[in-house]
C-alpha cells in the first residue's frame, strides 16, 4: 500500500503507478533534480511541494495497483 510516507522511487518501480502520475502532471517525472532524489522524495511531500490533492492522488495509486494485481492473479490462474 501507497501512503505519503512512500518515496518515488518505490512507487516508480511499479509501472502501474507511472500512469496515474502521468495523469498528475507530476514535474518530478521529468526532473533532472527528482533523478537524484528520488530515493529521499515522499510522494506527500512531493504533493503537497505542487498542490496535489493527496488523498485522491492516494486513493487512485492504490487502486491502481490493487487492480493490476488482481488482473495478473487471475491471468495466472487462468494459465496454470
Amino acid at each position: 500500500m501507497i501512503d505519503e510516507n512512500t518515496t518515488l522511487e518505490k512507487i516508480l518501480k511499479m509501472p502501474e503507478a507511472e500512469e496515474v502520475l502521468a495523469k498528475y502532471r507530476l514535474p518530478c517525472l521529468t526532473c533532472p533534480w527528482a533523478a537524484y532524489e528520488i530515493k529521499m522524495l515522499k510522494i506527500g511531500r512531493v504533493a503537497k511541494t505542487y498542490d496535489l490533492d493527496l488523498g485522491r492522488l492516494l486513493k487512485e495509486l492504490n487502486k491502481k495497483i490493487k487492480d493490476e494485481n488482481s488482473s495478473t492473479k487471475n491471468y495466472e490462474q487462468k494459465n496454470i
